[in-house]
């Protein structure tokens, strides 16, 4: 038996659907592979706090390709039917191609995606696409080069991320998400410049609001742009209609261009928390399983796996860590104190 934080294991394989202790099912997994990145991100790695001396994890510390690809079988046998590859920058991990055909083998699996920076996508997206990737999210905070560049905080042009984009299309990736996390005074301007870049079927954009993932960003109240701002912002220009959830645990509220132009999402996580429906769990790049985005605490995967736990007891791991889970930070941020301690959202991946 093993337990951690006073979780017990469950002794039997029973029905693959695992529902938490407000009835959210495990259908979802984020799967770091890494804990580095090459930008610098204000909200997410600012450079005075992960700057030249930062120290990243050894490689012993971090998930083989075999380790992770054991983890993603335990978890699909548990209902989870989309993985989500995440980082740092995942694109960093050498030979990624190889852990992603491991990935889209594994039966019953039916989206494999991954989020990037899309620094490398020129020369990695057909690779990638060959693999079995089924689909790309790319973060594109920006269209102005100036502020781009201010944003990932070393000086990387968009264009090279944008050659990306258009590389990952040729490669036949699509439609391709567009993540834009928009924060008050730095880039809001640059909302109607993306719809209009981003335009059509073969683009989804999403704006997200500023999210105090981690104690790093320097995150305050007065620094997000709410939804409804942005989509205020969008209709002056763009007239939009509400489309309905591809399923109950979406996190975007979904609309389209009257005019046929595409599609737009925005996520609302702190003025509208969307917790109720949260169906994902995630697995940091050294083993840790969390089960929210702004969990302190992680619950170690790899000292099981390292020890020789079976598959058996793995999933029996998992599935007491997620039926005991009441997670719903965003619903309760205003009552939590100020300085509530949470893993960097480099750590978890978003």
């Amino acid at each position: 038996m093993y337990s951690e934080s006073g979780i017990a294991s469950v002794a039997t394989m029973a029905s693959p659907v695992v529902r938490d202790g407000l009835g959210r099912a495990l259908t979802d997994l984020r799967l770091s592979v890494t804990d580095r990145c090459n930008f610098r991100c204000t909200y997410c790695m600012p450079k005075e706090l992960f700057g030249a001396s930062h120290a990243f994890l050894p490689k012993s510390e971090i998930l083989s390709f075999e380790e992770l690809t054991r983890i993603a079988r335990v978890f699909v046998g548990l209902g989870v039917e989309k993985i989500r590859l995440t980082g740092g920058e995942p694109l960093l991990r050498r030979e990624l191609d190889v852990l992603i055909a491991n990935l889209a083998s594994i039966p019953g699996l039916q989206d494999l995606t991954l989020t990037t920076n899309g620094s490398a996508l020129v020369s990695l997206a057909p690779a990638l696409r060959a693999a079995g990737l089924s689909r790309l999210t790319v973060s594109v905070d920006a269209l102005d080069d100036v502020v781009f560049r201010a944003m990932n905080d070393v000086d990387f042009p968009v264009d090279r991320v944008l050659a990306g984009i258009d590389a990952a299309l040729e490669a036949g990736f699509g439609p391709i998400k567009i993540n834009t996390v928009v924060k008050r005074g730095v880039n809001e301007q640059e909302i109607l410049p993306l719809v209009r870049r981003f335009r059509g079927p073969q683009y989804v954009l999403r704006f997200i609001e500023y999210m105090d993932v981690g104690n790093s960003n320097g995150w305050r109240m007065e620094h997000v742009v709410p939804a409804r701002e942005i989509l205020e912002r969008i209709e002056r220009e763009f007239p939009l209609e509400t489309l309905p959830a591809h399923a109950p645990s979406e996190v975007a509220r979904r609309y389209r261009h009257l005019d046929g132009g595409g599609e737009i999402g925005v996520i609302a996580s702190v003025t509208a928390p969307f917790c109720r429906g949260c169906t994902r769990a995630r697995v940091s790049s050294d083993g840790k399983l969390y089960t929210c985005l702004f969990n302190g605490h992680g619950h170690d995967l790899r000292s099981l796996l390292r020890d020789g736990a079976t598959d058996l007891e793995l999933a029996d791991f998992v599935r007491g860590v997620w039926r005991v889970r009441d997670d719903r930070y965003s619903e309760l941020r205003a009552h939590l104190p100020p300085q509530t301690a949470k893993a960097e959202m480099s750590h978890l991946g978003g």
